[in-house]
């Protein structure tokens, strides 16, 4: 296994960090990795972690529901039933930010449910998925004729009113370079959507190492309001709304459990988990377990 470490913060350019967090990957490998903390702008990341080229022995599970939706068990099962109400909220959502019904690209489309939904909401769709089996069943769940380019350099500039980054942005090493090539992508009144995991969240908090957001390796990044907002900061946008996931707090809660294995609750200890954690959010600036921001370029100066 090849590993590459982050020298420089990915949001601030720094070179100070200090050690967080050791988590385990409970999901395939069992391995361990560190994630770290940037002294300047307390950006966290996984370092060091798999290298592009390596890191994709990491998903290879067939519980990875991202991938692959026949998975099974009771988890996943949940999982599914949260998709089956939360894409039709994403797709009002969508529809809200940008009500013209254009162009819509959602980077790391995954099995493609969403570019269904809003396809079948009149929007004309894209995406980008590098997983090979995912890739496959998005393209038969939306159509033979969806655009699935692997290279966002074939996409013209401004050529859509809507991107989206469905928990996607986590999972990208070239972090600078991928919102650069996206908002290239995007028209001057459009919007970017990013959804991520929120580290200052309560659960986060109570689980510490076993909260399942981590999910190291795969999880190269881990977000908070302050440092998502530096960094699309620095890409020259602004994030208009940062909107909850509060039922994202009971579906990690229930994976944490699950990670604390012979310590971990039943489902009452998972539905209090997830209950208190969106208590705490709603009076504590919003931190809920994972959040969405909601941004847009800045107007040119002069």
């Amino acid at each position: 296994m090849i590993y590459e470490r982050l020298e420089k913060c990915p949001v601030c350019g720094k070179t100070e960090f200090r050690n967080k967090l050791v988590v385990e990957d409970k999901s395939v490998s069992k391995e361990s990795f560190a994630i770290q903390q940037c002294e300047a702008c307390t950006f966290q990341f996984t370092n060091p972690r798999p290298d592009a080229a390596h890191i994709g022995r990491y998903y290879e599970s067939d519980e990875y529901v991202s991938h692959n939706s026949g998975a099974g068990g009771v988890i996943n099962q949940a999982y599914k039933v949260a998709r089956f109400f939360t894409m039709r909220r994403k797709v009002a959502l969508v529809n809200k930010l940008a009500p013209g019904k254009g162009r819509l690209f959602d980077y790391g489309c995954g099995t493609g449910h969403f570019l269904a939904a809003a396809k079948g909401n009149g929007w004309q769709v894209a995406g980008w998925e590098p997983n090979e089996r995912a890739r496959q069943e998005a393209a038969q769940r939306v159509g033979h004729n969806l655009e699935l380019q692997a290279d966002l350099t074939r996409f013209a500039a401004e050529s859509f009113d809507v991107i989206t980054l469905w928990h996607v942005l986590e999972h990208v090493h070239e972090l600078n370079d991928t919102l650069q090539q996206l908002i290239r992508l995007l028209k001057s009144d459009g919007t970017l959507l990013i959804a991520v995991p929120n580290a200052d969240s309560l659960d986060a908090q109570h689980y510490r190492q076993d909260w399942a957001a981590y999910d190291v390796p795969r999880h190269l990044y881990h977000f908070t309001p302050k440092t998502m907002i530096q960094l699309l900061k620095k890409h020259k946008m602004q994030v208009k709304e940062v909107l909850p996931m509060p039922l994202d707090a009971y579906y990690v809660s229930m994976l944490s459990e699950k990670h604390r294995a012979e310590r971990g609750g039943g489902m009452l200890t998972v539905l209090k988990a997830g209950y208190k954690s969106n208590q705490y959010a709603a009076t504590h600036e919003g931190q809920y377990s994972s959040l969405m921001y909601v941004a847009r370029k800045r107007p040119a100066v002069g």
